[in-house]
């Protein structure tokens, strides 16, 4: 199992400063090791490759599944959020992350303020909703929007910048402490962005990143993640694990399929995976 990450070359991880170079890196390790591994590419950015699309493209004879895990990082967040929401805010609402859950809230009737500058893409992600469910998509341009959110909006998401929230955000990027004090006393920050935000309110608490703990009969773990504790690992790693042994032979690659949420959740969970 290889970790194509964006860090400097060490054991399995490949540098991704250039996009051939860490192809000719995949071709080599692929003929040295002689083996069919699984690709993981974590921290993966569509803008650098299409979420993984272009090694499938550039290396059309893999014999390996190039896996970014991004659906049960999607799938973990999900279903951290109350049932009995009925309205989101969201910000970084066109990412990868932030376009899945979206349509996935939107799918659980959830109304979803979506913070973003860009028509277009907002509009390329509502037109991806049944007409039953794309009303429920409402584009906003100013975080001061969030405050007329109803009464009843019981939770807010943020997967980009800082949002006025009630009681729940989710982090996709950085978060500094000034940007921070937008949240009300009481809000519990989710987060996916690394590293972890600063956890700068005491009047506030603080999930880690996305994560999922190992089944219990693992054995022989040699190592443990950043910021986690041993047997926990992060969600999209789980994801390429969960991949492996279900014996999955499509890429995941590129765009979250939504309608692969719950099923890649189900199967993480029959699979003796447990949420942090």
């Amino acid at each position: 199992m290889v970790d194509i990450a964006n860090t400097k070359n060490e054991h399995a991880s490949f540098s991704l400063f250039s996009f051939d170079e860490a192809c000719r890196e995949v071709q080599l390790f692929i003929t040295l090791t002689r083996s069919d591994i699984m690709l993981i590419y974590s921290h993966c950015n569509e803008a650098l490759n299409g979420g993984g699309k272009l090694f499938v493209q550039e290396l059309p004879d893999l014999k390996v599944r190039v896996v970014h895990g991004n659906t049960l990082t999607a799938a973990v967040i999900l279903n951290e959020i109350p049932r009995d929401v009925k309205e989101v805010f969201m910000t970084g609402a066109t990412s990868k992350l932030g376009r899945a859950i979206a349509l996935y809230l939107a799918r659980r009737k959830v109304r979803v303020l979506m913070l973003t500058d860009s028509t277009e893409r907002f509009t390329r992600i509502q037109n991806e909703a049944s007409l039953e469910n794309q009303n429920l998509l409402v584009q906003v341009t100013k975080c001061q929007e969030a405050k007329h959110c109803k009464v009843r909006c019981y939770s807010m998401i943020f997967v980009g910048s800082w949002v006025i929230g009630k009681k729940t955000w989710i982090l996709g990027k950085w978060t500094t402490p000034r940007e921070q004090r937008w949240a009300p006393p009481g809000t519990h920050f989710h987060q996916f962005v690394v590293p972890p935000v600063l956890e700068f309110r005491r009047d506030c608490t603080y999930s880690k990143l996305a994560a999922m703990k190992l089944p219990d009969d693992v054995e022989g773990l040699g190592s443990c993640e950043y910021t986690m504790e041993r047997g926990v690992i992060h969600a999209c790693h789980a994801g390429g694990i969960v991949h492996f042994l279900e014996g999955w032979t499509h890429h995941e690659v590129g765009a979250i399929d939504v309608d692969q949420i719950d099923p890649v959740w189900e199967a993480a969970l029959r699979l003796g995976f447990k949420p942090v």
